[in-house]
């Protein structure tokens, strides 16, 4: 069963969500504060949760600071990977940027319908399958070429990506994705971003382009977001290998895996 973490200090939303989410089938556990998530995330195995509705403003704690423990603490690994919404009433587009740039995935502006976020959290999976099939059919077509499939006979097909800045390996069961036999830190985001990339690494993708790839909503939000994850995947590429640019800006254009 689909199980969503709903955390918001407010009763009316939190009883409005509970309702529409029951519709949809789906189990919700409410927590109204930011001090108990991180325990009971602990509690969790990694395929027990589905996604997270996370509160901006809670009254013990930030939302956004709370979203970036989730996607940092070593001891809940299995859901580093989980999609997080936001939800915020404050309208300053800065503050949005910075929600997304923290790890999350998209966000709603309070007053906001009920309905709006549950499709927004199905564009999300929805998006997350159709990548992975992308992923393996583009490796599968150009197996000759710069990508190669390889098998997992547990868990399935992970694939394998050749290109100048050196082999990168994807598992879309587990959505991790490494590079140099490590793996990456990063948000659901800027790893659609980075696969979109390694899919066509001559292609040079506009911002337009890269945030069409990554979200459904591409109107509600803006396409200097992609600088701000692209900044954020460089500092983790670093971590690795910092003598080696991976992601290279063609001025005026947008970016690529390979040099102009």
């Amino acid at each position: 069963m689909t199980h969503i973490l709903l955390v918001e200090d407010d009763p009316a939303i939190a009883m409005s969500l509970k309702v529409t989410c029951k519709r949809e089938g789906w189990q919700i556990t409410w927590l109204d504060n930011a001090s108990s998530v991180l325990p009971m995330l602990h509690s969790l195995e990694a395929q027990d949760l589905s996604a997270i509705i996370l509160d901006v403003g809670l009254p013990d704690g930030d939302g956004l600071s709370l979203c970036q423990q989730i996607r940092h603490t070593p001891d809940i690994d299995g859901l580093k990977d989980i999609p997080i919404v936001f939800l915020t009433a404050r309208s300053d587009e800065v503050d949005r940027i910075l929600g997304l740039e923290m790890g999350g995935d998209d966000y709603c502006a309070k007053p906001f319908s009920p309905r709006e976020l549950v499709a927004r959290l199905k564009a999300i999976w929805r998006r997350e399958q159709l990548l992975s099939k992308q992923s393996a059919t583009h490796t599968t077509a150009t197996d000759n070429t710069t990508n190669r499939a390889s098998s997992n006979s547990m868990s399935g097909q992970a694939l394998t990506f050749e290109c100048q800045s050196g082999v990168w390996h994807y598992q879309p069961l587990n959505y991790s994705l490494m590079w140099q036999e490590q793996k990456l830190e990063l948000s659901n985001t800027e790893r659609k971003i980075l696969l979109t990339l390694l899919q066509a690494p001559n292609q040079v993708f506009s911002r337009e382009q890269l945030l069409s790839a990554v979200s459904d909503y591409p109107d509600h939000r803006l396409a200097r977001t992609i600088d701000s994850h692209i900044k954020s995947i460089r500092k983790q590429l670093a971590t690795v290998d910092a003598s080696i640019e991976v992601i290279h800006t063609h001025r005026g254009l947008g970016y690529a895996l390979c040099p102009a």
